[in-house]
């Protein structure tokens, strides 16, 4: 008997945002330009439980959680319905499609309830290949803002508009 169970996807609840902030702080000098996170105060205040709860909260955010063996795997957020916010996996559950699985959930969930020209991300350095594979193109070169690092990227409007 396999002790293997699918990923679940869920809406995001209240009494979900220590163990989402946890996660997203398991990862989070993935996206700081300083190994430390020195410089990138604003971004670890935005990835506080505080303020995981209320994006959680927030009718502009879309907030999804994936769970995998009684664990929390990994996290996705859309804002206004076309803004690919956070998507972060932990680390003993990478590189097993469940970051694609999240991001098509979430752009699919979000373009059904609001149609858009339009799907962005801020990608962090070392996620720019994955954003590349599900079908982003990036905008410009890296931008380096507040101590953060990321390649500002977007779904053609093809790829928006192709139906699923």
């Amino acid at each position: 008997m396999t002790t293997n169970s699918p990923l679940i996807i869920r809406p995001a609840v209240a009494t979900d945002a220590e163990c989402v902030s946890q996660l997203i702080c398991s990862v989070a000098n993935c996206c700081t330009i300083s190994p430390t996170g020195d410089g990138a105060e604003l971004f670890y205040s935005s990835i506080s439980p505080q303020a995981i709860g209320s994006y959680i909260n927030n009718a502009n955010f879309l907030y999804l959680v994936g769970w995998l063996n009684g664990k929390l795997a990994g996290v996705v957020a859309v804002r206004d319905a076309r803004h690919l916010f956070h998507l972060f996996v932990a680390p003993a559950c990478q590189y097993q499609g469940i970051g694609t699985a999240l991001a098509l959930r979430a752009i699919a969930l979000s373009l059904a309830a609001s149609p858009s020209e339009t799907f962005t991300v801020n990608a962090s350095l070392p996620s720019v290949p994955f954003y590349v594979r599900l079908g982003f193109q990036p905008l410009g070169p890296k931008i380096e803002d507040k101590g953060v690092a990321f390649v500002p990227m977007q779904l053609p409007s093809s790829a928006l508009n192709s139906g699923s």
